[in-house]
């Protein structure tokens, strides 16, 4: 059969190549087209129409402003569905561009399929009325997500957790504390982990307050912050001078790590499923007066994965106003061994991967989508 997929960023890069192996392990005559990245593109054996490098536009001004390349990038979209004719188009994540592409597709009766749901739940939940009503089938890799949805009558299935599959894959051939230390010229002390973001913007307003709140414990622990490949080494020099950054590693930092500082996002699970202590740290612009209004706009009573997940609070979230020096200070030694709050998140993380299952998500997605479309 042939498939059509469309990721526009780096996470759904790597689970829709994810993905697109076990469709081919499940369908020995697939073939596929797509939008996406690298790691699609070597999965698939072809190249994109359109990489997710040229698709990553976040918020209304920077659409604007790039609105003759998303118009470009939709109209070639449109274009490769309609040439290639697929028997599926499946979409991971991306609602403002994949919603447009569902469209698109239900008016020529090609079947869509949502892996990895928009997060309706948190805002814009009026989309999933456009979800039900154009989307044949919601694999969902969050297990509150079936709950959610239900209440709008619509069913969608929970497949696994792909970032739980993909930390147990890595802990697999992950190299020893002591070559991880050698390769990167690190100390003996126990680590204090920095996980600022991936973004420059991320990294100039959280940084700080990390790295000062972490250098209260520079006599029991090292600091080092985990640096995004695409970023030089001089911001964060700049920002932190003197403490000690390591790229493209994060993952072996963050589980050698005796705790961490995390901003928001799929490292809060990661780091979670690692097992490692963390306090979440989000400042942004750091106004009470933006929190209050995003308390306001956001459906959910937390913004960070594990919370989420458990439906309670077993990481601390300090966000924007919140997220002080001192306050990460005061929750950073409650997490680190001997603190308050040790052996609880430990506990709460063996309670998160139950919840999160033993599944793997993108086998049973493909499983599913295959029998969806022979049994029509």
């Amino acid at each position: 059969m042939k498939y059509f997929l469309i990721a526009g960023e780096a996470s759904g890069d790597l689970h829709a190549a994810e993905l697109i192996k076990s469709l081919r392990k499940a369908d020995e005559k697939a073939e596929f087209a797509f939008l996406g990245g690298d790691l699609m593109a070597l999965a698939a054996g072809c190249e994109p129409i359109v990489h997710y490098k040229d698709m990553a536009y976040m918020g209304f001004i920077d659409v604007l402003i790039h609105i003759c390349a998303v118009l470009g990038n939709m109209r070639m979209a449109k274009d490769g569905i309609a040439e290639f004719k697929p028997d599926a188009l499946i979409l991971i994540d991306y609602p403002s561009f994949n919603l447009r592409m569902a469209k698109f597709a239900h008016s020529l009766n090609i079947p869509v399929y949502y892996y990895i749901s928009p997060k309706v739940w948190a805002w814009k939940e009026h989309r999933v009325k456009e979800i039900r009503r154009l989307v044949k089938r919601v694999f969902s890799i969050l297990p509150f997500e079936v709950d959610f949805y239900r209440k709008h009558n619509y069913e969608v299935t929970y497949v696994g957790n792909p970032s739980l599959n993909e930390v147990d894959r890595k802990l697999e051939s992950i190299i020893s504390r002591d070559e991880f230390i050698k390769a990167h010229s690190l100390g003996d002390k126990p680590i204090i982990a920095l996980v600022p973001g991936s973004r420059v913007s991320e990294i100039k307003k959280n940084l700080p307050y990390m790295a000062d709140a972490a250098r209260n414990f520079e006599d029991e622990y090292q600091i080092v912050i985990a640096a995004a490949p695409a970023i030089g080494s001089a911001l964060y020099e700049d920002i932190a001078p003197g403490v000690k950054c390591v790229s493209g590693c994060t993952f072996e930092l963050v589980h050698y790590a005796a705790g961490a500082l995390v901003t928001s996002g799929t490292a809060t699970l990661e780091a979670a499923l690692l097992g490692t202590p963390q306090v979440v740290a989000y400042r942004a612009v750091g106004s009470k007066i933006v929190y209050n209004i995003f308390k306001h706009i956001l459906n959910v009573r937390f913004v960070s994965l594990p919370n989420l997940i458990l439906n309670r609070e077993i990481v601390r979230e300090l966000l924007l106003h919140q997220c002080t020096v001192e306050n990460l200070t005061l929750c950073l030694r409650d997490v680190l061994p001997g603190g308050s709050h040790h052996s609880q998140i430990l506990s709460d993380y063996s309670a998160l991967r139950s919840t999160l299952g033993s599944n793997i998500a993108a086998d049973r997605t493909a499983a599913e989508i295959i029998a969806d479309l022979k049994s029509n």
